[in-house]
């Protein structure tokens, strides 16, 4: 199966490009990706361990499509987050997905990280759980967490960021 790092890669690649739809299938594993759905549907089946996967060159047509998503009234944040955010020199660490976000492995549990911690790029920062897989994200820079931006148990969107970081 994939690790979550290379999930993140075909998700970027996916949505730089006109693909609207994308599956991947190895091992028993299965990853389909759909744009503008606002849904990542992933399938597991128990498979080996695999060394490392190749993925298949995909053929691309291009295609052209105007979408417009239906206003959604957003909830009002705090100001403070939006001053830190407005800093170029902060590294965003976003969902890699479509799931709820979780500070803590349990709800006993402390935090992976609050503001002030250290981080190192394969630190677990949050948990994201999509249709009841939950996902661990890591940090994949070094530094210190500047802010959360979101609260344990807040529905996130792809590319939502979730952490600021200032870079070592």
């Amino acid at each position: 199966m994939l690790k979550i790092q290379e999930i993140r890669e075909i998700i970027k690649l996916i949505d730089q490009s006109s693909i609207q739809k994308f599956t991947f299938e190895s091992d028993g594993g299965k990853i389909k990706l759909e744009k503008g759905t606002g849904q990542a549907l992933t399938t597991v089946a128990e498979a080996p361990a695999v060394q490392a996967v190749q993925p298949a060159p995909v053929a691309v047509a291009p295609v052209v499509q105007q979408v417009t998503p239906a206003p959604v009234e957003a909830p009002q944040q705090p100001a403070a987050p939006a001053e830190v955010a407005e800093d170029a020199s902060l590294h965003k660490i976003t969902s890699p997905m479509v799931g709820t976000y979780y500070q803590a492995s349990s709800p006993d549990a402390p935090a992976y990280v609050k503001k002030g911690d250290k981080v190192t790029p394969e630190s677990i920062v949050c948990i994201v759980e999509a249709m009841k897989l939950f996902n661990e994200i890591e940090a994949e820079v070094s530094g210190e967490i500047v802010e959360v931006l979101v609260q344990d148990g807040q529905l996130v969107e792809y590319g939502q960021p979730l952490f600021l970081v200032k870079e070592n």
